[in-house]
């Protein structure tokens, strides 16, 4: 699979926020209408609403995760362990190169110090999801 990690950031430029730039991107991949992840995605950015929450670039992962691998069982939803599964990744992967996945410790809202910026965490999530998604493919 090319890498779509640039488009993610042509998305966030336009507009989208960091979870819709991350999950708009790779929609057509899992079968999803963009303009419904657009607004399924719209309340997850700036972490959450009020960046107090988990970063909305790793939120759209997650998203993104639960398209691809979801049954979609609703008589006996038979797919919530796995999908949590790839989430785990996504997030510990995220943990692991940023110390953090909460958008106001990423952002520096209490220290003053920036962990990282919200493009750099759109791409560190788009290239995370890529690997635990598509790296198969």
């Amino acid at each position: 699979m090319n890498s779509r990690v640039d488009q993610t950031i042509e998305k966030h430029d336009k507009g989208y926020n960091c979870a819709q730039a991350v999950a708009c991107t790779y929609c057509d991949l899992v079968g999803a209408d963009e303009g419904e992840v657009f607004k399924i995605t719209e309340a997850l950015g700036l972490g959450m609403g009020g960046m107090e929450c988990t970063c909305g670039a790793v939120s759209g992962a997650c998203v993104v995760a639960g398209l691809k691998n979801s049954t979609c069982n609703l008589e006996k939803p038979n797919s919530k362990g796995s999908s949590y599964k790839l989430s785990r990744q996504i997030v510990e992967q995220f943990l692991k190169k940023n110390g953090t996945v909460v958008c106001k410790e990423l952002k520096g809202v209490d220290t003053g110090k920036v962990v990282r910026s919200c493009p750099d965490c759109i791409r560190d999530a788009a290239e995370i999801l890529e690997k635990v998604l598509f790296s198969e493919e």
